[in-house]
């Protein structure tokens, strides 16, 4: 299960903080109870499965793939892709993840923090 809030991020102190990471993402299946996506982050590839949100909980599969079979899914089977640096932040014993989209969505910079259950 995930469970994660998000915030829109209005300052860039966060870029003083970590280095960042590109993120090239795209989307097989964007539909409202799923979405099914494939990321390639540095030199690893993941395809990830997500289920409807229901509050902030939602159920959510990763796994690995080889970086080659991502490329092709990402330039031949995918909807539509995002490209974003990802910032990995830790404070105290939680773990920000700020992501500054680039391409049409550039200035769109978004903070998510992944929460041990919906009341915390």
């Amino acid at each position: 299960m995930e469970i994660e809030r998000k915030f829109l991020v209005k300052d860039t102190q966060y870029k003083s903080l970590a280095q960042p990471k590109l993120i090239i993402q795209g989307y097989l299946c964007v539909i409202p109870n799923r979405t099914v996506r494939v990321r390639i982050i540095d030199e690893k590839a993941f395809v990830t499965i997500k289920s409807k949100t229901i509050g902030i909980t939602r159920q959510e599969f990763e796994y690995e793939i080889p970086v080659n079979d991502a490329k092709v899914i990402l330039s031949t089977m995918c909807i539509k892709h995002i490209e974003k640096y990802r910032y990995t932040i830790k404070l105290n014993d939680h773990i920000w993840e700020v992501d500054e989209f680039l391409g049409v969505n550039t200035g769109l910079v978004v903070a998510e923090i992944e929460l041990s259950n919906e009341n915390e």
